[in-house]
């Protein structure tokens, strides 16, 4: 504790100490309000809590060694200084919560969202039901109203956390999401049908919505989504000495991209032996011909058995062919075929209204929407343009809000989706996949990852795993 106590500290720290007495927990009121009566002067805040405590007991030990330090007598205060330490104000600040349980206090406010599922829409509603009561409810409803399933989870545990909002934004988020999942898995379809029924599900382990950022990649994706890439024959890019006998012992390369695409021609794959390598075209790995690569446009770095990626500024970038679906944020860039696309905030609604009489028409209503997709063009202009209606914006190529002639990519070829207060990119089994530009922070490549440079694909192929 601070060896000087503010008075609002002080005047905490006595409702505190009363509600602690009406909870018959006496001892912990007495320490409390001796400690916060001798961390500030003599004066008369000081002496009221003091007073207090030993009306509480009047021959509590703590008052009396309380009182010997306000008036300086000297003596073994051991006790009353480890009472201090206990009660410092991180504790008051606890206790202040914990003072408050019938005051309904929401950690987050809910999240609202319609899903579209083969052909119908449904709205999933999850809500905190506040810290005097914690846990989060989720509900899946369909046909205007009828509750398909629920999911709850309680969070008393966390209740006192210093970042308890943070920490139930996060709770609310990742079971808000791991409801979508569940109904686009075709989990609930049975009871969709009215052959099973739904009910709640008291859930309690964390959520597991397979939904990261491009950033945040986890190691049990290593090598289990993509068939392994064939094998490297060694003999044609490392040369052999003449004679066998004395021939030097074969350096294997850290990794191998294999070029899967290319306009420009060049090399089928490019082995790397160094541990760092900047790919670009004055770079240890160039891309032969590749006219949309700039010179420096990313570093790989082999580390630890691992491969990471990291782009780097002032370059068009390095996509990376999502596994997953993927959480966006407004700036974000993706690939589909051979199409950049960007996530935008939607420009604020206007004030549209009829101008003063006799006036007949007037603008259609703005639509309020969180996001919008913009197809960006070589040079950074921008082509088609799709606000989220419903907080959904699909692309394709026959079906969707925004439609692409590219002979790459699918007829529904990906959605982006609000969800949870998040922009959330899912690849709908498209042909070619859907790359995400990765960005500034590093990132681990697994076994058989596809990335983006320019209009070049390259598969990546590890020689050694960890």
């Amino acid at each position: 504790m601070s060896s000087s106590a503010t008075a609002a500290s002080r005047a905490q720290a006595a409702k505190v100490a009363k509600w602690l007495a009406e909870k018959s927990r006496t001892e912990e009121a007495i320490e409390l309000l001796c400690s916060y009566a001798v961390a500030g002067p003599n004066d008369l805040e000081g002496q009221q809590l003091l007073a207090d405590a030993f009306r509480m007991n009047p021959t509590s030990p703590i008052a009396r060694m309380a009182f010997e330090r306000m008036e300086g007598v000297a003596g073994d205060h051991a006790d009353l200084e480890t009472a201090m330490q206990r009660y410092g104000q991180d504790a008051l600040t606890k206790l202040t919560r914990e003072m408050s349980p019938n005051v309904f206090r929401r950690a987050q406010l809910g999240f609202n969202n319609n899903v579209k599922y083969k052909e119908h829409t449904y709205h999933v509603q999850t809500e905190d039901s506040g810290l005097d009561k914690p846990h989060v409810i989720t509900h899946l409803f369909a046909d205007g109203g009828r509750v398909i399933k629920s999911f709850k989870r309680e969070y008393a545990e966390h209740v006192l956390r210093d970042d308890v909002a943070k920490y139930v934004k996060a709770l609310m988020k990742g079971q808000h999401m791991e409801m979508v999942v569940h109904l686009r898995e075709g989990r609930f379809d049975e009871v969709i049908a009215g052959r099973a029924r739904g009910g709640m599900d008291l859930l309690t382990e964390a959520p597991r919505t397979e939904v990261q950022k491009i950033s945040e990649r986890r190691e049990e994706g290593r090598g289990s989504v993509r068939p392994p890439p064939p094998a490297v024959d060694n003999s044609k890019t490392v040369p052999m000495a003449s004679t066998p006998s004395k021939a030097p012992p074969r350096k294997l390369p850290h990794y191998v991209l294999f070029v899967e695409r290319s306009l420009s021609g060049g090399p089928d794959h490019y082995p790397v032996f160094d541990n760092e390598a900047v790919v670009g075209s004055q770079g240890q790995l160039t891309l032969a011909g590749e006219r949309f690569c700039h010179p420096r446009e990313a570093t790989l770095i082999h580390r630890d058995g691992g491969l990471f990626l990291r782009d780097l500024p002032g370059g068009n970038g390095v996509f990376l062919r999502i596994r997953s679906r993927i959480e966006l944020a407004y700036g974000d860039e993706f690939i589909l075929g051979d199409q950049v696309f960007r996530v935008d905030p939607s420009p604020p609604p206007t004030d549209d209204h009829p101008d003063p009489g006799p006036t007949y028409f007037y603008p259609a209503p703005n639509w309020l929407s969180q996001f919008r997709i913009t197809q960006v063009f070589e040079g950074g202009a921008t082509g088609r343009v799709a606000v989220a209606r419903g907080g959904t914006v699909q692309l394709g190529s026959a079906i969707g809000d925004i439609i692409v002639n590219d002979a790459l990519v699918s007829d529904q070829h990906c959605v982006v989706e609000e969800q949870a207060g998040a922009f959330v990119l899912t690849d709908l089994e498209s042909r070619t996949g859907v790359f995400v530009r990765v960005g500034t922070n590093e990132v681990e490549l697994l076994e058989g990852d596809e990335i983006i440079i320019g209009r070049t694909r390259l598969r990546v192929h590890i020689t050694v795993q960890r």
